[in-house]
């Protein structure tokens, strides 16, 4: 259960990133209140996480999650280009994220 909830906690931290750039500087209000309530949560989900899985692996996967996802949001919207070098290195960081699974 430790690990759903941290990989969604890292589904969270995609989505505050992505929130507190469309804020542009907390000056638009949706943006704003998506930013400060996905990151309540997910970093209360990545707390709770922690309580069952070593604090190292658990960050490291949330922040895994959390990055891949932001960067693959922004090439959907064309803020960031999709270069092979770029996708490689994402799909490298997801087989970390896999491979601290398998070895936790």
């Amino acid at each position: 259960m430790a690990w759903i909830v941290l990989v969604l906690s890292g589904v969270l931290e995609a989505v505050w990133a992505s929130a507190l750039s469309a804020s542009k500087g907390f000056r638009r209000w949706r943006p704003t209140l998506l930013f400060f309530a996905a990151m309540l949560v997910s970093l209360g989900g990545l707390a709770w996480a922690m309580t069952e899985l070593p604090t190292g692996t658990a960050y490291a996967v949330w922040v895994g999650v959390g990055a891949t996802l932001t960067v693959v949001w922004a090439i959907i919207r064309r803020e960031e280009r999709a270069t092979l070098a770029r996708v490689l290195l994402l799909l490298l960081l997801v087989a970390s994220i896999a491979g601290l699974k398998a070895v936790s």
